[in-house]
């Protein structure tokens, strides 16, 4: 017998490494091991099943990356206790900085093979929790808008997406059980002042706070569309850096108290791989890096070296040297080390044919609104591409789930030579991608959610 509406099962599992990890991103080789916990990182797993029997699992992590051998294992073991299907299941990364990581990351945080079996034991427990909690359900959408909170850090007054998306999740009598929040941007409120902290970042205090406003409901935060989006520069570490969990938690109320039914109560997903275009790197490129990264390693040689490789080795790299105690001989040597294990792995290659990079892709529907989710920092102007030609009026874009590709740039960040352009495919053992590689993606993810709908 068919159930006459949604079903919904929420739960959530601590993933605080209990030994020594280290966590991931803001630099390379810093050895930045975790001495203490801020606040406690999760695996928070959300199960729908709609009227048609068929259900999805949401699975949000506070951590850094992911990369597709995490993702399977964690689909492996809750599809094997579940009646879930391995590609009905998202596994979607916060990107928090002060957390590790789960994808390879060259230099800026090595990946612990102990902890990702527990952290990927911990998020199918939750969803196996999840499965068997679940009860009926009134799902409701909304959305809100945060302008003023986020810049585009590649480009001045670039594109940002102000939307932040909630998916309300009720009982029958109307009582809070959950939501899924959705927003774009880094998380860089508490990254530098906690350096060696582990940390979910301003995500966590969202979810913090709506629990606090609904006793006994729990929130999930899904990263978006981040790939050139942080919260102003004013709220980074400074003593403004609770405001951005501030203004977000009144968004999201905003939006719970406004959402509507969702129309329809059938479950639909599907997944593909795609290939997405790349170049090959040129020899001129990879020897200039090494020929500067070989001299500063025998010389210790400074001079200029922000108008060398480091002039794109880090978003902010004159910041860099901070990390490191205000060693400028520290970073430098950092950055040589980096361009010499770099280099050393891509000369042999120089003359080949560029490697496409395959990323998995997904399409979830849950009645009328739509999850479109896969592996890449995604710059802002394909995101907002995404939604306009969306099926689904209400469309939550996922980033940084089921694996991990590195930044996918848009034109004019691939054209300025940027971070984003040519330090990500190093850190991500990939060649660039290309100014198609983009509207690829787009492509691939727009056909997936014509197919759920």
């Amino acid at each position: 017998m068919k159930s006459p509406g949604f079903q919904a099962g929420i739960a959530r599992r601590v993933i605080t490494p209990t030994t020594k990890v280290e966590l991931a991103g803001l630099g390379y080789y810093l050895g930045r091991f975790w001495e203490r916990v801020r606040d406690d990182i999760n695996a928070t797993a959300l199960v729908v099943t709609g009227a048609n029997e068929k259900s999805v699992a949401i699975v949000a992590l506070d951590l850094m990356y992911n990369d597709a051998a995490f993702t399977t294992l964690i689909r492996q073991q809750a599809s094997s206790q579940t009646g879930l299907a391995p590609e009905s299941i998202c596994v979607n990364c916060s990107h928090s900085h002060n957390a590790p990581t789960a994808g390879f990351i060259r230099g800026a945080g090595e990946q612990n093979p102990e902890y990702l079996q527990f952290a990927a034991r911990q998020a199918a427990d939750a969803i196996v929790e999840a499965w068997k909690n679940r009860k009926p359900v009134r799902v409701s959408v909304g959305h809100s808008e945060i302008p003023g909170l986020t810049f585009n850090r590649a480009r001045e007054s670039g594109p940002v997406d102000a939307r932040l998306s909630v998916l309300r999740i009720e009982s029958p009598k109307e009582e809070p059980i959950g939501a899924v929040i959705n927003f774009h941007s880094h998380c860089t409120a508490h990254m530098e002042v906690d350096l060696r902290a582990i940390s979910r970042d301003w995500p966590g205090e969202v979810v913090d706070r709506f629990a606090k406003a609904f006793p006994g409901a729990t929130a999930l935060y899904v990263q978006g569309t981040a790939g050139d989006v942080n919260v102003l520069r004013k709220f980074a570490s400074t003593d403004l850096r609770f405001e951005p969990a501030r203004q977000i938690t009144a968004a999201v109320f905003e939006a719970w108290l406004t959402a509507r039914p969702v129309k329809n109560t059938t479950i639909a997903y599907a997944s593909s791989n795609i290939d997405l275009p790349t170049r090959p790197w040129t020899r001129s490129e990879v020897m200039t890096i090494r020929d500067e990264a070989l001299h500063r390693q025998k010389t210790g040689d400074a001079r200029d070296w922000l108008k060398g490789f480091a002039r794109a080795a880090v978003g902010q790299p004159d910041r860099l040297p901070l990390r490191y105690g205000g060693s400028e001989a520290k970073a430098i040597a950092a950055l040589a080390r980096f361009g010499m294990e770099w280099s050393n792995e891509v000369v042999p290659t120089i003359g080949q044919e560029p490697t496409p990079v395959t990323a998995e892709i997904q399409a979830i529907r849950i009645g009328d609104t739509c999850f479109a989710a896969h592996p890449s920092e995604l710059f802002t102007k394909f995101g907002l591409d995404l939604r306009d030609r969306a099926p689904a009026k209400d469309l939550f874009v996922l980033g940084y789930s089921n694996g991990s590709i590195g930044y996918v740039p848009d034109e004019y960040e691939i054209e300025r030579g940027g971070y984003a352009a040519l330090q990500s495919p190093k850190f991500t053992g990939q060649c660039p991608f290309t100014a198609h590689s983009g509207d690829a993606l787009i492509a691939g993810l727009l056909q997936l959610l014509q197919h759920v709908t």
